[in-house]
């Protein structure tokens, strides 16, 4: 694959640094990545989980498809709200709003409370399969979002060595997609909703902080005596 600039488009470094920005990955003071700020504090936390909570306390109380999936709109559409009457940035909460609304449509379309998982299913491989083919390509995604996160741009691809860095780092990413779809398909086809959804909870926002922490950790860069880089100050 080419570093030289298409014509008429973006060079790969701009994409690396568009890609980078888009990310929300935060690097704290002591060099280690920030997940809670990564994704979205407190706040991005309660955005991403309580929607699908809801949508499986209700259903599982309930049995009932459509007051599951009312609440599980209703609470992701209260954070968007609140989000523009505070004019703060709506990105994620509205990213979750018509991500929420997608599943309801898929599962009331069907019928099915499990369908509501569907969607995450086809999201899950379409993200381990472009970061395994990023790593095919010599151009192992992790590197570049956590290349301009640390300030190594995309001259890391230079470097034998963080080039392999950063490869394992995007492979740890894909085994935790892999992870989710070889958890979570077997409990869609045997209809075990409630363990479903369970499932897509702690394997959601928890598992992947534990994982983007654990890429980062091993792609950092390492110094001449041996002990990891600190962040310049």
């Amino acid at each position: 694959m080419s570093e030289s600039t298409p014509p008429g488009g973006p060079s790969p470094e701009e994409l690396a640094r568009r890609m980078a920005a888009g990310s929300g990955i935060h690097r704290g003071e002591d060099g280690q990545v920030d997940v809670l700020k990564t994704v979205g504090g407190i706040r991005g936390l309660l955005e991403s989980l309580l929607p699908g909570l809801v949508f499986l306390v209700v259903f599982t109380a309930t049995q009932a498809l459509n007051p599951a999936l009312i609440g599980s709109l209703v609470v992701a559409a209260v954070f968007t709200v609140v989000r523009l009457a505070q004019r703060t940035p709506v990105t994620q909460a509205l990213a979750g709003l018509v991500g929420v609304a997608i599943c309801a449509l898929v599962s009331r379309s069907t019928g099915e409370a499990k369908d509501y998982y569907v969607v995450g299913f086809y999201t899950n491989a379409a993200y381990g399969l472009a970061m395994g083919l990023s790593v095919a390509l010599r151009w192992p995604l992790m590197g570049l979002v956590f290349g301009f996160v640390r300030g190594e741009g995309i001259e890391w691809r230079k470097d034998r060595l963080r080039l392999r860095a950063y490869a394992l780092a995007t492979w740890i990413l894909v085994g935790m997609f892999a992870f989710r779809l070889a958890v979570q398909l077997p409990l869609y086809y045997a209809d075990q909703v409630g363990a479903l959804g369970a499932a897509r909870l702690v394997m959601g926002v928890p598992l992947y902080a534990m994982a983007l922490w654990i890429a980062w950790s091993v792609s950092r860069p390492v110094a001449a005596d041996g002990r990891p880089e600190r962040p310049a100050r």
